[in-house]
């Protein structure tokens, strides 16, 4: 009867100590996920104050709206004054422009 009780007990303490290795290996596992989880969260949280700063930034100022009608006759000015166009054409050209 004594080896059945000693034989019991080196079940009873192998079965113990599996268990305890188990629970080891599933806290490990656990803090593992937890450390992934912080590193995750770490990211996202850079990713968004990057993406805040962005939309922070002064976007560039926008060109100034330019009357087509102005355009043109700059444009004639300066084939006018490159000799391209005489004064005549010149003048054709602007009154054409200005709708006259």
């Amino acid at each position: 009867m004594t080896a059945a009780v000693v034989g019991t007990a080196a079940h009873v303490g192998a079965s113990s100590a599996n268990k305890s290795a188990q629970a080891n290996a599933n806290a490990q596992a656990t803090q593992q996920q937890l450390a992934d989880q912080d590193a995750q969260i770490a990211a996202l949280q850079a990713q968004q104050a990057q993406q805040a700063q962005i939309a922070a930034a002064p976007a560039a100022p926008a060109a100034p709206a330019v009357d087509p009608v102005t355009a043109q006759l700059t444009n004639l000015a300066s084939l006018h004054a490159a000799g391209i166009l005489s004064d005549e054409e010149f003048a054709a050209a602007k009154a054409k422009a200005l709708g006259l």
